[in-house]
C-alpha cells in the first residue's frame, strides 16, 4: 500500500471515529418519542420575542422553516 492509500485510509477512518463520536453525543434527552409530549424548545419569533412550545401546550402546533433562511448570503 503506497503513501496516498495510507493516507486516504487514515481520513477514513478519522471520518469514522468522527461519525460515531457524534452519534455518542446526541442528546438522548431531546429525542422525542410516540405517545409522549413534545419536548419543550424555543425559537425566536419575527416579533424580537422569544415562543416556546410550553405556551402552546394543549393546542395544535404546526412548524414550518424553511430553507432560504439558511441559505448562504
Amino acid at each position: 500500500m503506497g503513501t496516498n492509500g495510507r493516507q486516504g485510509l487514515r481520513v477514513w477512518l478519522a471520518g469514522v471515529v468522527l461519525f460515531v463520536l457524534m452519534l455518542g453525543s446526541a442528546p438522548v434527552a431531546l429525542a422525542p418519542e410516540v405517545g409522549k409530549p413534545a419536548p419543550d424548545f424555543s425559537l425566536p419569533a419575527s416579533n424580537g420575542e422569544t415562543m416556546t412550545l410550553r405556551q402552546f401546550r394543549g393546542k395544535i402546533v404546526l412548524l414550518e422553516f424553511f430553507g432560504a433562511a439558511f441559505a448562504p448570503t
